[in-house]
């Protein structure tokens, strides 16, 4: 049984997002994931224009005049949701958490996909897999995978990412659009990601607040490095530890830009207090346009 004031914050997501879906991203979804090939649908009679190669020898023989084949679409597709759940995704610092942010991501995504028809699954993922909700049909399944996202309380800390793909490769026997929502500080991703995508298409989307990009001037602050547990103070007042962390946040975000770019992985940056709609629709957009 659902608690009422959980049912409610679910409810308003659910409303929040399904308007998001109908008014911004109708038809983009439909046009940029393909399904899994072509399926034969009938024979018919050739007429001019046919290709040559459609033509149906064995039934063409059988009645004396040509006929082809007609093919349709196989659009179902099978959508994977993984959302890292570790601690360090329970922090933020303007509007939400990310996790929280996360959560509405996850919502757009599986209504995106449910309102096409697709099946969507859910890996919710620490340093292990905490949670798997096998792809279905349906707003009921919708709901659910939504609440997981919501409120499923992981016992892990950590991030890992390899172990969370490599549990999404030994459960899917075909092809899947998959959706990796991290904000990726995790170590040795790449080949397992670069393996990955080969057989599936994947997207990262990582996500990020402007506190981890610059520091505030605020004075002398204790850090609690969620993951691992440790602790220190660091003086927001000196400048030259401002600018060090700048850089070395605008480095990280760097060497994932290329990272991903070398792999052929689609990335989109959501950070906490810019709205996520705008990327996502502008990820649509360029991918429409790319696979014309």
């Amino acid at each position: 049984m659902i608690p009422r004031e959980i049912f409610r914050q679910i409810r308003r997501i659910q409303i929040t997002t399904s308007r998001m879906v109908t008014d911004v991203f109708a038809g983009q979804y439909q046009s940029v994931f393909k399904g899994k090939g072509m399926e034969f649908c009938e024979v018919r009679e050739y007429q001019p224009g046919d290709e040559i190669r459609s033509i149906d020898w064995n039934v063409t023989a059988r009645m004396g005049h040509p006929f082809v084949k007609k093919f349709i679409e196989e659009r179902e597709l099978t959508v994977m949701l993984l959302l890292d759940m570790s601690k360090s995704s329970y922090f933020g610092t303007v509007n939400k958490l990310k996790s929280q942010l996360a959560a509405e991501i996850c919502s757009v995504l599986a209504l995106s996909a449910n309102k096409n028809n697709d099946k969507i699954g859910l890996i919710a993922f620490t340093d292990r897999v905490e949670k798997f909700v096998p792809p279905r049909k349906g707003m009921r399944h919708v709901l659910r995978v939504i609440r997981e996202a919501l409120y499923f309380k992981p016992r892990g800390t950590g991030t890992d990412i390899p172990g969370a793909i490599e549990y999404l490769n030994r459960i899917t026997r075909r092809k899947t659009v998959t959706f990796i929502i991290s904000d990726f500080y995790a170590p040795d991703f790449k080949k397992p990601l670069s393996i990955s995508n080969r057989r599936h298409d994947i997207i990262t989307i990582t996500i990020t607040d402007p506190k981890e990009i610059a520091l505030p001037d605020i004075g002398i602050v204790k850090f609690d490095d969620a993951e691992s547990g440790k602790s220190y103070y660091v003086d927001t007042s000196d400048k030259e530890t401002r600018i060090r962390y700048r850089e070395n946040a605008a480095r990280k975000f760097e060497d994932r830009t290329k990272l991903f770019r070398s792999i052929n992985v689609d990335n989109i940056n959501i950070r906490t207090d810019t709205p996520y709609a705008e990327e996502l629709y502008k990820f649509f957009r360029i991918r429409e346009r790319r696979l014309r």
